[in-house]
């Protein structure tokens, strides 16, 4: 009997890959970088199923052309990159992987503040570049965090795992989020309004997803609500900030710093003026970047395949109304 394909769009830990295989015709992309487009197209032709990475553009140029397509999976919460309504369309389910990497992402995000918070990055380079030469009380301050408030914007798993991590640094917490959430009480945070957040957080952390609605989300006006002495942090999407209004509120003063887990584009280019800040530190979307958490991942990227393969609802469904 012949097995179905699937197409890999990266590397994955072998362990998982080999349980993959047990059940497929599994052809793995193995180079470091993601295949290009036409590539990608190519390999999609005659496949039943395609678990890929937020890397990798799923829209009518590759559904078009899948005619045996049954599954794609996202090694990934979001699906910004994945045409959903068109799949669903198709009657094609699409699957994530939520949950496993909230305490890890939320690990981070508050990591990243800190850091941008305490300049460890510049104090690194300072030492570095061989400026220590004594103990100074002016040099390298940064901003206090405990008893700072902070201001989340989106509260979902992540955000809320941020929340409970703040709550241990006796942070006030606001939140701004159009979803009714009794966490919000049980944290004893504050729901409000952005630009009230905004005006009032001496951190604001984001955790929405990338939509035409939060496309810019942040962008000059908002930068121009924040405090002056203001962080702002973000490891949800690049293109939830607008990195031009960005670049202008870090050179001109209008906020503090920033720290930066996710671009628009990605990787960002290496002549980005963003590069050339000392009040902006970037990394290389590492949030959810722990040995376990990328594993776990991995693994119920491929529970969808299999689970797709099969004709079976997939675990972690993003378009369960595709079962209807």
């Amino acid at each position: 009997m012949t097995q179905p394909k699937v197409f890999v769009t990266r590397q994955l830990p072998q362990a998982t890959l080999d349980r993959l295989a047990e059940h497929c015709d599994m052809d793995v992309w193995d180079d470091f970088l993601p295949p290009p487009h036409d590539v990608l197209q190519q390999k999609v032709q005659d496949v039943d199923g395609l678990l890929c990475l937020l890397t990798d553009r799923i829209d009518n140029s590759i559904f078009d052309i899948a005619p045996n397509l049954k599954v794609v999976s996202n090694m990934a919460v979001g699906y910004d990159n994945i045409d959903v309504s068109l799949a669903t369309a198709k009657g094609i389910p699409v699957g994530n992987t939520p949950g496993v990497l909230t305490e890890t992402s939320a690990d981070f995000a508050f990591a990243l503040l800190m850091s941008v918070a305490r300049r460890i990055p510049e104090a690194q380079q300072y030492v570095r570049d061989g400026n220590w030469k004594t103990w100074h009380p002016t040099v390298l301050s940064g901003q206090d965090i405990y008893g700072a408030t902070l201001g989340i914007v989106g509260f979902g798993r992540i955000g809320q795992a941020v929340a409970r991590r703040a709550q241990g640094f006796g942070m006030k917490i606001l939140i701004n989020t159009r979803s009714d959430n009794d966490v919000i009480d049980e944290l004893g945070a504050e729901r409000v309004e952005l630009d009230d957040l905004l005006q009032r957080s001496h951190y604001v952390s984001l955790h929405v997803p990338l939509t035409d609605e939060t496309h810019h989300l942040i962008g000059a006006q908002e930068l121009q609500t924040m405090k002056p002495t203001a962080i702002l942090i973000n490891t949800a999407r690049g293109g939830v900030v607008d990195s031009v209004a960005l670049y202008d509120a870090l050179k001109n003063n209008d906020i503090l710093a920033a720290g930066l887990d996710v671009t628009d584009p990605e990787p960002i280019p290496l002549d980005d003026p963003l590069l050339k800040l000392d009040n902006c530190v970037v990394v290389p979307h590492i949030a959810s970047a722990s040995v376990a958490t990328r594993r776990k991942m991995a693994e119920m990227a491929v529970d969808n395949v299999i689970t797709g393969l099969q004709g079976k609802h997939l675990p972690t469904c993003v378009n369960p109304e595709v079962y209807e």
